[in-house]
């Protein structure tokens, strides 16, 4: 029986880790079959500082994956994440293009391009990775799913673009492309990280996810099953050691002990070390709260927030959390088949991107892909359908 397999390569700041995941006709969920990680170098905040670095890391990443695999690895599906992430809005609107009024593929193509071409001029040393149509109207009226197919006169849509450094995208996939890997194509971190730490329901509801890195902090927020807002901050789960480094005057190795629930000694006191960790995640927090705020979202995500990431780990964060946000909250935990030794959030990121490489499936990623450009960089269009 044919066998596909998806490999996902998640470059973090911290570690890199590589997924490998089969499937056949019969399953109807991906089966992961090897797994590799290193430590990451080259990479700081999401941005590539040394590309020879990390390849030389990824080269061991790939390696370990391909021996707990028996798979070579050839090509794969790559995130892109970081604080050079950002996101854009755009409106707008043209006159349907046939005769006799019907709502084409072309017309979604053509009001895309227009959307892009309105945020152009601020589109500066960056490169359009997802485009993502929020709500489309037509002759005035607001419609629930694609429009194709319908009759009217004027086309209206909201779009929002998240886009990626140029400079660090080319970086990136050039540094993976070194040690012999191609890249099929590339998905924004969040995303990824989405397809196996939320359910469907959850999406529809109304949820935040919240990916607590080394470094960053990356949010995605959906509703009505369309991420309508992708943001990264520059804080993560290192600030959290330093804090309690400085605050208990211990080293930085002894600090991570502590944060991950380990006292060094009796002379530290678990209650100045809780309001140590209550502190910054309280920051943090409050940065999705503002975030929220501006969207106009706050207190109003029926499915809460899902916490992933290596700085989820702390015991106390759901309970923060949820006196921050004023909303439901719990940590993620990857749908895995099988009984797989990956199960923790850190490798949803990974695990997602095999599952999107194996699938392609519009009705269940509500995405379709565009891939290569002239450049020969992988550049794609992401048509989410609201």
């Amino acid at each position: 029986m044919a066998q596909k397999i998806a490999v996902g390569i998640d470059v973090g700041t911290y570690q890199i880790k590589v997924v490998v995941a089969s499937q056949d006709s019969r399953e109807q969920r991906a089966k992961i079959i090897g797994t590799g990680f290193a430590q990451s170098r080259g990479i700081r905040h999401g941005y590539v500082v040394n590309r020879q670095d990390i390849a030389k890391m990824l080269q061991l990443a790939i390696r370990e994956a391909e021996k707990s695999s028996g798979v070579a690895i050839r090509r794969a599906y790559l995130s892109v994440g970081g604080v050079g992430l950002e996101e854009f809005r755009s409106r707008a609107e043209l006159l349907v293009s046939r005769a006799d009024s019907e709502v084409t593929e072309l017309d979604l193509k053509n009001i895309i391009e227009e959307s892009e071409r309105k945020i152009s001029s601020r589109l500066l040393n960056r490169k359009v990775i997802h485009a993502i149509p929020l709500a489309y109207r037509l002759d005035g009226e607001r419609l629930m799913g694609s429009p194709i197919g319908m009759k009217g006169v004027k086309l209206e849509l909201d779009a929002l673009f998240l886009t990626a450094l140029e400079q660090h995208l080319n970086d990136l996939i050039a540094a993976v492309e070194d040690v012999g890997v191609s890249v099929i194509d590339v998905m924004a971190s969040p995303l990824a990280g989405s397809f196996v730490t939320l359910t469907k329901a959850q999406k529809i509801a109304g949820v935040v996810l919240a990916n607590i890195g080394a470094e960053t902090l990356s949010v995605a927020v959906f509703e009505n099953d369309v991420p309508i807002s992708v943001k990264v901050f520059p804080m993560g789960s290192t600030d959290i050691t330093h804090d309690i480094a400085l605050g208990l005057k211990i080293s930085i190795e002894d600090a991570e002990q502590a944060k991950r629930g380990a006292l060094i000694n009796s002379v530290t006191s678990k209650k100045q070390l809780d309001t140590i960790i209550a502190h910054r995640l309280s920051n943090i927090f409050a940065l999705i709260e503002a975030h929220l705020k501006r969207l106009g979202k706050n207190g109003l995500l029926p499915a809460g927030v899902v916490i992933s990431g290596g700085g989820s780990g702390v015991t106390t964060i759901e309970d923060i959390a949820r006196v921050v946000l004023k909303i439901p909250s719990k940590k993620a935990s990857l749908m895995v088949e099988g009984k797989s030794k990956v199960k923790n959030g850190t490798w949803a990121v990974a695990y997602g991107l095999c599952i999107w490489g194996l699938t392609n499936d519009i009705e269940s990623s509500s995405f379709s892909t565009i891939k290569e450009n002239a450049s020969g960089f992988i550049t794609w269009l992401k048509q989410f359908l609201p």
